[in-house]
């Protein structure tokens, strides 16, 4: 069954938890398919995750790179899965429209904007009624991710 996993930002931007999470998820073997709100956002993630941290690589692609079904992280506005991945991230308000393939999906959502948690909140409920297991994760003082509901 799919997992579904909300993530609220409050103390870290996207850019800075984003690519802890990818990293985890390609440590478990797993491939992922971020899917942004625009393709300027595409773009915006594309050239933060090649200039992030470096003391690790995070490779990554995006349609205009080619080969999209090798890249172990593809960046896109779509909702497709040219990858094949076994995780899906949702930022910008970006939703799933089928949940089915995936062993988890995972909402990334900006404490600061209003309609991006009220998406999110409808994205909730959605889930539920489709009997997933769905979790809610904040940041703690600290920075350590604390489930909450």
């Amino acid at each position: 069954m799919t997992e579904v996993l909300f993530y609220h930002l409050e103390r870290q931007p996207l850019e800075r938890v984003l690519p802890q999470l990818l990293e985890k998820s390609l440590a478990r073997g797993w491939r992922a398919v971020v899917q942004a709100g625009s393709d300027e956002r595409v773009e915006a993630l594309d050239a933060a995750l090649w200039t992030g941290r470096e003391e690790s690589f995070l490779p990554h692609g995006t349609a205009g790179d080619g080969n999209t079904e090798l890249q172990p992280v593809f960046l896109t506005a779509q909702d497709d899965n040219p990858n094949d991945a076994d995780i899906r991230f949702l930022v910008d308000g970006a939703q799933a429209s089928d949940t089915t393939g995936y062993q988890r999906i995972v909402y990334l959502i900006d404490g600061r904007d209003e309609t991006a948690l009220a998406a999110a909140r409808s994205a909730w409920k959605a889930m539920q009624a489709e009997g997933l297991k769905v979790t809610y994760w904040q940041q703690d003082d600290t920075g350590r991710w604390v489930e909450k509901a």
